[in-house]
């Protein structure tokens, strides 16, 4: 296999940083291992977050996601985790990353993490009539 999973984030120039904008970007495929039983868990991740210098750049979001396969993870930390290297890469002005995995045992959990830069206020909705 020429490609392998990789723990190294790559990013790129935010090419518009003057401006406020939501990049959101879905990982269907994420898989872990249960750290009791060592059993895979699938999840979707959905990265949700306002650019400031830095914007994560795709093909490393996707080899770095796939280097957890073979790690034994809750779920809780595991989305934690994801989040803060996430931030140490790109510096977001604001980060949400929502894990939602498939059932196991019948029950199915959603884990949300946020980041926001202190110095970041972000901008008033517009309501249109």
């Amino acid at each position: 296999m020429t490609t392998q999973p990789s723990k190294e984030l790559e990013t790129f120039e935010n090419p518009m940083p003057e401006r406020d904008y939501t990049i959101r970007i879905d990982v269907p495929e994420f898989t872990c291992l249960c750290p009791k039983t060592g059993q895979p868990d699938f999840a979707t991740f959905k990265i949700e977050y306002v650019a400031d210098k830095k914007c994560v750049e795709l093909k490393s979001l996707k080899l770095y996601m796939w280097s957890f396969r073979e790690e034994g993870a809750f779920h809780e930390k595991v989305t934690n985790d994801i989040l803060a290297d996430l931030v140490a890469a790109t510096s977001p002005r604001f980060m949400r990353l929502t894990g939602e995995f498939n059932v196991r045992g019948g029950i199915y959990t959603t884990v949300i993490a946020e980041h926001r830069n202190p110095d970041w206020v972000p901008p008033i909705p517009v309501t249109l009539p």
